[in-house]
């Protein structure tokens, strides 16, 4: 069985088969938790094709989402709603697929679990537990109720693509991805980082477009051309890959070419069915500090792309 067959019938339990049109099975929303809901899809099914090896992976990563409609009962009836987020790293064995989340998120909305809202953590205990046993590794949970205190989602000064570039006089007709757009130079400073709000790739499942934020940080002898990363940005236009590939991807072509001292990839997804996905990957766990996005309890503040 090919890797895109074993994804197929993995993501068919509510989806169909993968990218065909399928129309999504009628579901409706359990009064209980339903756990069984979850489906998980292992790493190296995205992996093989950029010759990346699970133990010898040449980054370190958080994979952070945002749950924005979260919502259950208290044991009298009453609703409480919040913005949840939950991390876990890219080193686990599976991701868990975004739309087995939204159902089981869902499946907390008529269930009456806690007293009161301070038995929150309750709902975050029994939601890291979950998210745990399918990804393969600890997965941090934190809910927020009422007014929330947000931060920037990237810190340092990241120079936009967009603005830099004189896109005017660029050309751009390559919407597949691959290396050879990427133009190597020398380095001009002691590092440098980008960010382009271009991004728009394709659901591997729906083949519905994604769209975001791309956050690029290059240290070391080499680089690559502003135009030619814009241009290599923009050519995800057709692939059809999910969040956590595509900063994968990114990554290792960037590695490969330029084998650098420090390399970080933050990519901010937009959200689709409430909830967004936003992967960081990098050359060491110093760099986190570039990202605050993947902070288990931080609550950023949404880019205008997002």
């Amino acid at each position: 069985m090919s890797n895109q067959e074993e994804l197929n019938k993995i993501v068919g339990v509510h989806l169909g088969k993968a990218g065909d049109g399928t129309a999504v099975k009628p579901y409706v929303t359990p009064d209980t938790v339903d756990p069984s809901l979850l489906v998980a899809v292992p790493r190296y099914l995205n992996r093989t094709a950029y010759d990346l090896v699970e133990n010898s992976l040449p980054f370190v990563g958080i994979d952070a989402w945002n749950a924005y409609e979260f919502s259950t009962l208290t044991q009298n009836g009453f609703p409480i709603s919040g913005w949840l987020k939950f991390t876990y790293p890219a080193n686990s064995p599976n991701i868990v697929e975004s739309k087995s989340v939204k159902l089981y998120l869902n499946s907390y909305n008529m269930a009456r679990l806690i007293r009161n809202e301070g038995d929150i953590w309750k709902i975050e205990d029994k939601i890291a537990k979950d998210l745990s046993d399918i990804v393969g590794l600890e997965v941090v949970v934190f809910l927020r109720t009422g007014d929330i205190d947000t931060s920037r989602p990237m810190t340092g000064d990241f120079v936009s693509l967009e603005t830099y570039c004189n896109v005017n006089k660029m050309n751009f007709d390559r919407y597949n991805e691959s290396a050879d757009i990427l133009e190597v130079v020398p380095s001009i400073g002691r590092f440098e980082r980008w960010r382009s709000h271009s991004l728009r790739s394709n659901c591997r499942v729906t083949n519905q477009p994604d769209w975001g934020d791309v956050y690029v940080h290059i240290k070391g002898s080499k680089s690559v051309t502003p135009e030619s990363l814009l241009q290599y940005i923009i050519s995800m236009r057709k692939e059809n890959h999910f969040h956590e590939e595509i900063c994968e991807c990114i990554y290792k072509r960037l590695y490969d070419l330029l084998q650098p001292e420090e390399l970080l990839v933050t990519c901010l997804y937009t959200r689709r069915g409430g909830i967004d996905i936003n992967p960081t990957r990098a050359s060491n766990y110093e760099l986190y500090r570039l990202a605050p996005v993947i902070d288990s309890y931080n609550f950023c503040t949404k880019t205008a792309r997002q």
